[in-house]
């Protein structure tokens, strides 16, 4: 099977006028997706990860490699071209509090990349009702504006907005970290019926190891611009080869005092020994 995302050896650095040479943000990534996969990007904060996102959506410009979609090279384009990679490719952000333009109806919030790819404005509300019932919003939803949903509903909408034009890849951007627990696991669920539904792709970035066991096929663990670690999901999270892997295991919480001693005593181990 030909994979619909290809990294090859992806390199960036930040530059520009007035700024010092700083060292590689991403050193060699190579990642793939598949038709119908999720991959999970995971790691701690300024390990990489949404820095990867944001090449592959065209926000942030590699140093090296290449980023291919469908066969197609994306690493470099701009203007119309990036454009019209909208219809294969879309994005669901961390914050539904800041995603959602508070001044818009939910009808023109979804309707507006159907608008922009030329559709006729009586065709984009029938999708628009189209796609609040696929993500369990009531159709009198596109009538209101984002202050009257919850976050979890808020990101319901931002997910319905990602799949308007029907895309094959969606990066997930910590799409649950702003949200309670009840409400991830129904968020998580959400995407995963719309993935066996539609067969769309995920390259789905987070911190929380707990989430990437529930939603994901496979897992690529960052650690300072490197991926560290990858495999099936149920094999990385099970029996971690690599250290920090392990490091990012303990440090998910658990109920049990004894056993949040232990984890914390068995990280300042693995830490230890790295340092060494």
């Amino acid at each position: 099977m030909t994979a619909l995302l290809e990294i090859r050896d992806l390199r960036l650095r930040y530059t520009g006028k007035g700024l010092k040479k700083s060292p590689e943000v991403l050193r060699g990534i190579s990642l793939h997706i598949e038709p119908g996969e999720t991959l999970g990007l995971v790691g701690e904060s300024g390990s990489g990860k949404t820095t990867i996102g944001r090449a592959v959506l065209g926000l942030a410009e590699p140093t090296g490699g290449s980023i291919e979609l469908d066969g197609r090279d994306i690493t470099h384009l701009n203007g119309a071209r990036r454009r019209a990679l909208a219809r294969d490719m879309q994005v669901i952000f961390q914050d539904p509090y800041t995603s959602l333009n508070p001044a818009m109806q939910i009808s023109d919030i979804l309707a507006e990349p159907l608008a922009a790819q030329g559709m006729k404005s009586i065709e984009a509300q029938s999708i628009v009702t189209g796609l609040l019932d696929k993500v369990g919003l009531p159709s009198d939803a596109k009538d209101r504006y984002p202050r009257e949903f919850s976050g979890g509903q808020r990101q319901r909408i931002a997910i319905a907005r990602a799949l308007a034009l029907s895309p094959r890849l969606i990066v997930c951007d910590e799409p649950v970290s702003a949200l309670d627990l009840t409400t991830q696991a129904t968020v998580l669920d959400l995407l995963m019926s719309i993935q066996n539904e539609t067969g769309v792709s995920y390259l789905f970035i987070t911190h929380d190891l707990a989430v990437v066991r529930h939603i994901s096929h496979r897992v690529a663990v960052m650690y300072r611009g490197e991926i560290v670690e990858t495999g099936p999901v149920a094999e990385v999270t099970s029996n971690p080869a690599h250290p920090y892997t392990r490091n990012l295991l303990l440090a998910a919480p658990t109920a049990d005092p004894d056993r949040q001693r232990e984890r914390r005593e068995m990280r300042r181990r693995i830490l230890a020994a790295a340092s060494s």
